[in-house]
């Protein structure tokens, strides 16, 4: 069990939703085994997917070093990843956030809907906003030829 963040004073979120050519099972196992492959930048992800369980990984971006934590709140193996999302300045400002995947298996590929919740200002919402479709689209690429070794 793991104890859900109170957004209750930042009630904003976003949501994406992108079909993608990975399975379900590939795109399950990129966000919880395999960030360091697609999204992380190598040898900086600290992760066991467990609920409750923190982790620790770092985005570089235009030569800046961007770390992000969190912990995992719920999990379903093929089907949802739910956790805290944690950055710092242009990010999530430290406001400990949630973000929602959830991943419906189609007859090839699968759909993708991700929330993101807990912003504090529509700045960092927007941010987000037009980074999550770039994000899940690199997912994609990464993955949709190949299964994860």
């Amino acid at each position: 069990m793991s104890v859900e963040p109170d957004l209750s004073t930042r009630p904003l979120q976003l949501t994406v939703e992108a079909r993608m050519a990975a399975s379900a099972e590939t795109i399950y196992s990129a966000f919880t085994e395999r960030l360091d492959s697609w999204f992380a930048a190598p040898g900086t992800l600290t992760m066991t997917a467990k609920v409750g369980s923190p982790f620790f990984f770092e985005t570089q971006f235009d030569g800046q070093r961007h770390p992000h934590y969190g912990r995992f709140l719920q999990l379903v193996p093929d089907e949802l990843v739910e956790l805290t999302w944690v950055t710092g300045n242009p990010g999530t400002l430290g406001a400990e956030t949630v973000v929602t995947v959830e991943i419906t298996a189609l007859e090839s590929g699968a759909q993708i809907k991700l929330v993101h919740a807990g912003f504090s200002d529509e700045d960092a919402m927007n941010g987000h906003l037009e980074a999550w479709p770039d994000v899940l689209a690199h997912l994609d690429t990464c993955f949709s030829d190949r299964a994860l070794d």
